[in-house]
């Protein structure tokens, strides 16, 4: 089977932001990049842990990492969210016009 490279895209992104303590990350790191060790001090779990939670969101698109001497920064990556809003649009679109197509067969039959 064939799976669009977009829908693999929007999977990975759900999943990453299934989870609260990534969506907490990810939260702090658009407002201001933070090193990974900075991040697993604010987590009741290991360093491990968070990495691995990173990872997931890295693989997402939705944060980048850089090297500064020994610590890696994580910075949040806008254009991600951005690509997930227009997704998230376009099913707001099909629901709001399917509920308009189901108004007008409801007021035909009246």
């Amino acid at each position: 089977m064939v799976v669009d490279s977009g829908v693999a895209d929007a999977d990975r992104v759900f999943h990453a932001l299934a989870d609260a303590t990534r969506r907490d990350i990810l939260t702090r790191v658009i407002r201001s990049g933070m090193s990974v060790s900075e991040l697993a001090r604010l987590y009741p779990m290991s360093f491990a842990a968070v990495q691995k939670h990173v990872v997931v969101l890295e693989r997402a698109a939705l944060v980048s990492k850089t090297r500064r001497g020994r610590e890696q920064i994580v910075r949040g990556e806008v254009e991600a969210l951005r690509r997930v809003a227009r997704l998230l649009d376009g099913y707001e679109r099909l629901w709001r016009h399917r509920a308009a197509a189901i108004e007008e067969i409801l007021e035909e039959e009246q």
